[in-house]
């Protein structure tokens, strides 16, 4: 698993050692060798400090292995937007690298981390399906998303590949280190009487517990037949909350009080952030999983996990 000691990608470890050996690698930029430490003392669990930028120790890595979880990439959309490089070296030329030396190795099974950033500024209310189109992201995050999807369909085509594609809503919980909610915290924690977010709080999006989101993988990975060469599916609750709405949950579980909330940025809060987005999970379900937390109930139990981080409480 690349980004194996990342937010999604160690709670994915925990929940993948039950079926599976597995080997996670991180380049430890954003991952913390704390989050996977504890499972290092099972015999079917391997961290390695690596990068996907290098393709030779990637090619070592894959040698016996059955399956790659890509979950490594640069998820900064505002730092991207500074930094344009970023995307393209970690995200595309990243992927690349991981196909290859997949391809090399004869390991014929990917799993990919999309992203709903692919599907970019939608102006319908009907929550989108993994076929709608066209796909126009606003962000290099979501470019370099659809880019990675189209080598690793192409991969699939020319090679004998297979592969599931997921694209994640807005995912939350244990060993977040980024979003909304990580965003909010470590303002309060600084002045607990004022709270600013970025946009005018009106941007409406679903919110998905990391646990519902792991489950989901497992899902349709059991369902998965290496017959059709991939699938897509979407990952995401069946509800959707706004930017203010998330922030009144936050203040509400810090149990704070006369909190003011400020906005700042215009509708959109920074370059490439999309104010509306809602996925269809109607097809994952089709697999037997379903999301056990609403977009509330996620934000309530992401928060009641973080203050601890920034708060000790």
């Amino acid at each position: 698993m690349t980004g194996g000691a990342g937010f999604i990608g160690s709670n994915l470890c925990e929940r993948l050692i039950y079926d599976y050996s597995v080997t996670a690698i991180d380049n430890l930029s954003e991952g913390k060798y704390e989050y996977v430490k504890h499972l290092t003392v099972r015999k079917d669990f391997v961290f390695l400090h690596g990068d996907i930028l290098d393709r030779e120790f990637l090619e070592k890595v894959m040698k016996g292995k059955n399956i790659v979880f890509h979950l490594a990439a640069s998820a900064d959309i505002r730092r991207s937007y500074k930094n344009t490089r970023l995307d393209l070296r970690q995200n595309i030329i990243g992927t690349w690298n991981v196909l290859e030396a997949m391809r090399k190795n004869d390991v014929r099974l990917i799993v990919f981390s999309s992203s709903s950033a692919v599907y970019g500024e939608v102006e319908s209310n009907n929550p989108l399906e993994e076929d709608f189109g066209p796909l126009c992201p606003i962000s290099l995050y979501g470019a370099s998303k659809l880019a990675n999807e189209g080598m690793v369909t192409a991969y699939c085509h020319l090679y004998g590949f297979s592969a599931l594609i997921y694209r994640f809503a807005n995912i939350v919980g244990k060993n977040q280190h980024r979003g909304i909610v990580v965003d909010f915290l470590t303002k309060l924690k600084r002045n607990p009487r004022v709270l600013e977010v970025l946009g005018d709080g009106r941007q409406l999006k679903s919110y998905t517990d990391v646990e519902d989101c792991v489950e989901g993988m497992i899902y349709g990975l059991r369902s998965f037949s290496c017959k059709s060469s991939w699938e897509i599916y979407n990952i995401g609750t069946f509800d959707a909350i706004t930017a203010d709405q998330v922030a009144k949950i936050v203040i509400d579980e810090l149990r704070l009080k006369n909190v003011k909330i400020k906005h700042r940025g215009g509708v959109r809060g920074w370059p490439g952030d999309t104010r509306k987005c809602i996925l269809s999970i109607q097809k994952l379900k089709s697999t037997g999983w379903a999301p056990k937390f609403s977009s509330e109930d996620a934000v309530k139990r992401a928060v009641r996990t973080l203050r601890r981080v920034y708060f000790g409480a």
